[in-house]
């Protein structure tokens, strides 16, 4: 097998694979995530109703572009362990399983969430901003194939180790949004629906993109002519992709519940806080995500390689350079809060979020600082075949202590909104450690003594 560039970096020095991987990964995710933080600025502007709405539908995009996102693990660690193993004639095969989940899973989405999207927004307790949530999600979720094609096409490109043509789509369809957010928000007049339309054609546009490389330039080939149906893969693909898509299902669980604690504490503008300030949380987020990402193509490829040392030094690395980073990161959020915040209370609507937002920008730095530590050793089970030791440490650090920690923090002990943001952090640090001591031990173990 010709090994192209891209392929031979996987299989390189892991440090280096690391970096040259991560760098370019960083940018296109930080771009990417621009989305639904573009999203909320303008929405901002619409007032804190409307933020507070396209808070509550946020857990179930989540639910899908977790499980995308999962799919797209899924197709990473297989067919980069195929590559790994020099038989790329299975490695194109299983891209082309891929592509077929892909369209299943958008056709089921795409109708489930359009007929209980109500009923959902409601048992979230959005009360007064289902209306706006409706006006926003219906809208939205008609893309549903776009959001699905997308993350499994990434996941593609990433287990060729091809980061630059996804750093170039992501880029495209940040940009897009940028642009078509105000367009369509105030220029059309058609407020948070408004949102939605430049969204779903920015993910199109994307899509389109991707697909015209599929066709002309990438080392991956989608052979119709020579596909053979294999329950094998079906079954390696799901049993990382679902797992790793029901971490997001355990975000969106999060999420849903952190909601329902803040409308007890502190009402509406709690949620309106948290929906915001947690969209520019996640855009630090995935650093460290882009980091664990390519960690799962590193680790796949060298797991069908036989390079066992090579994932103990990817891991180790990834963590100790996405911690370093978001160190220096979480300082400059620190000092420059009150200014962040003013994006996000600009208009009468919303102007008294700001120093609430303040208070939780400058409270969520200590969450950057263990956030590696967790999704660098699931992304390394991930990338091992490993999906359910995946699921649990999700379980553990992003649902169950972060959860828990919230309640006591907010409701036992009294301290309300703030609590809140307390107990996110301090339920994410202990879980982060609980994933890397773990980890670091199941790897040991695959690292022959005399080695």
């Amino acid at each position: 097998m010709n090994q192209t560039k891209e392929v031979s970096t996987l299989l390189g020095d892991p440090k280096k694979a690391v970096l040259k991987m991560s760098i370019p990964m960083m940018v296109a995710m930080v771009i990417n995530s621009l989305y639904a933080f573009i999203d909320s600025v303008w929405v901002a502007g619409l007032g804190d109703m409307a933020l507070a709405a396209i808070g509550f539908v946020n857990p179930v995009y989540m639910v899908i572009f977790g499980i995308s996102n999962g799919l797209g693990a899924g197709a990473t660690a297989v067919i980069s362990k195929y590559i790994g193993a020099q038989n790329k004639k299975e490695a194109d095969n299983s891209a082309m399983h891929v592509l077929i989940l892909t369209i299943i899973l958008s056709i089921i989405f795409t109708i489930l969430v359009l007929i209980f999207l109500k009923p959902i927004l409601i048992a979230m307790g959005a009360g007064p901003t289902v209306n706006l949530g409706l006006e926003y999600g219906n809208i939205f979720f008609l893309g549903t194939i776009f959001v699905v094609f997308s993350a499994t096409a990434f996941g593609i490109l990433r287990a060729e180790g091809n980061v630059k043509k996804t750093t170039y789509a992501m880029v495209v369809g940040a940009v897009l949004n940028i642009i078509l957010d105000p367009i369509f928000i105030y220029t059309l007049n058609l407020g948070v629906a408004g949102a939605a339309y430049a969204s779903v054609l920015s993910m199109a546009i994307v899509c389109l993109l991707l697909s015209y490389w599929f066709i002309k330039d990438t080392y991956i080939n989608f052979n119709f002519k020579e596909f053979i149906y294999k329950n094998k893969i079906v079954k390696e693909i799901l049993s990382i992709g679902l797992p790793a898509g029901v971490e997001f299902f355990f975000i969106s669980m999060l999420a849903i519940a952190i909601n329902a604690i803040l409308m007890f504490v502190s009402g509406v503008d709690g949620v309106a806080v948290y929906t915001g300030g947690w969209r520019f949380v996640a855009i630090i987020m995935v650093i460290p995500i882009a980091i664990g990402t390519s960690t799962i193509a590193i680790t796949g490829a060298n797991l069908g390689a036989g390079k066992f040392k090579n994932i103990e030094i990817a891991h180790s690395y990834g963590i100790k350079f996405g911690t370093l980073i978001v160190l220096l990161i979480s300082i400059a959020i620190f000092i420059l809060a009150p200014y962040i915040s003013y994006l996000f209370a600009y208009s009468p609507g919303s102007e008294r979020l700001l120093e609430p937002m303040t208070v939780f920008l400058r409270i969520t730095c200590l969450f950057y600082l263990f956030f590696p530590l967790g999704v660098v050793s699931s992304s390394v089970f991930q990338g091992l075949g490993k999906g359910l030791n995946s699921l649990m440490i999700a379980f553990i650090r992003a649902l169950l202590l972060q959860i828990v920690f919230s309640y006591i923090f907010a409701v036992v002990l009294n301290l309300g909104q703030v609590g809140v943001w307390y107990g996110i952090v301090f339920g994410n640090a202990v879980g982060g450690i609980i994933a890397y001591i773990w980890s670091k031990s199941y790897i040991k173990k695959l690292i022959p003594e005399d080695t």
